[in-house]
């Protein structure tokens, strides 16, 4: 079976095109959250961002919680994620492993309605591709679609990497000993916003469905090689 070298262009290449009819620039489409495929996740999703989490090292986990978390509070705080009230974002590679992720947590309460907190990780086999600074625009777009108008980082001060995507983005950072608290004010979110929310989102899952979908191919594939290296094998012992 010889399929086109395109066959499997990800869906994000679609999105950059139609992001472009819409007369957005070339740099700005570098800089927009669609170039990357952002997935919001869900409770069935959540093994595979206990075993993300659990793929920190040490230094990691002290730079994402604050403390140098164990094995078990890494999976106590995985297993009460609430995926009804908050919001979470992934980066999948093509094994479908998840080599990024955020977590926008709302605070559940009327009088603090308008305020979220956000907080990222990364693997290291990831870094350097810019995808804290993309979950963080995710966030951003999620946080003003649904009516917040403050966002915060509460992040160790040797976070560099944290405060400095917080910095980018225009937000106020205040530095207390070893700790930093960041906080963003985000403009009201409009018909454009509601738009992007939603071929983001749509780009995300498209992107997602594709990359399992070959996943499952090959594993097909490998499955009948080994079907036939068996007969091939059982012909050779029986002479044939």
């Amino acid at each position: 079976m010889n399929l086109p070298k395109d066959w499997m262009k990800s869906p994000w290449q679609a999105g950059s095109r139609w992001l472009h009819g819409m007369g957005m620039s070339h740099d700005a489409e570098r800089r927009s959250p669609s170039l990357v495929p952002i997935r919001t996740l869900s409770p069935r999703h959540r093994d595979r961002v206990t075993k993300h989490l659990l793929s920190l090292d040490t230094g990691d986990r002290y730079l994402r919680f604050g403390y140098a978390a164990s094995d078990e509070q890494v999976r106590r705080y995985a297993e009460h994620l609430d995926f009804e009230r908050d919001d979470i974002f992934g980066i999948f590679n093509r094994r479908l492993e998840l080599i990024a992720m955020a977590h926008l947590a709302f605070a559940g309460h009327p009088e603090h309605e308008k305020c979220a907190e956000f907080g990222v990780s990364v693997l290291k086999k990831a870094r350097g591709c810019g995808y804290g600074s993309r979950l963080f625009d995710r966030a951003v777009l999620q946080a003003r679609s649904k009516g917040v108008s403050l966002m915060f980082i509460h992040a160790l001060s040797e976070n560099t990497a944290m405060l400095k995507i917080a910095r980018n983005a225009g937000a106020t950072v205040k530095r207390d000993g070893s700790e930093s608290e960041a906080y963003l004010e985000l403009p009201p979110a409009n018909f454009e916003t509601h738009v992007s929310s939603l071929m983001t989102e749509h780009i995300g899952e498209v992107d997602y469905q594709l990359k399992k979908q070959a996943r499952n191919f090959w594993s097909f594939l490998a499955g009948v090689q080994e079907v036939r290296k068996g007969v091939q094998e059982g012909r050779h012992q029986s002479g044939e």
